[in-house]
């Protein structure tokens, strides 16, 4: 299994609107690009960032699905993400796989 995963580090300020947003708009958006099967959030409870800390998990079978999502898809959404939420959160992303 391959796990997509972005972490997100939002402003304290304005973490409740961003997690209302993402879960209403962001991720449906993601998941219907036909790519992952399923998602999870979750809160970082121990981030030594600043601001409010989370990830979101897509899995999928295959990286080929990863590598046409991020090709097709993942540019207009991070444009989408930062438009609504200009200098208030950074993202990193990574890609992982399970280990039998």
């Amino acid at each position: 299994m391959v796990i997509y995963n972005e972490t997100i580090i939002v402003d304290e300020g304005i973490h409740k609107q961003w997690l209302s947003w993402i879960q209403a708009e962001y991720i449906p958006r993601v998941m219907k690009t036909g790519f992952f099967s399923s998602y999870k959030i979750l809160n970082v409870l121990d981030s030594p960032n600043e601001g409010v800390t989370y990830c979101i998990q897509y899995t999928t079978d295959k990286r080929e699905k990863y590598n046409q999502f991020h090709a097709n898809h993942w540019l207009a959404l991070q444009a989408l993400h930062q438009q609504k939420f200009e200098n208030q959160f950074v993202l990193f992303h990574t890609l992982m796989q399970t280990v039998n």
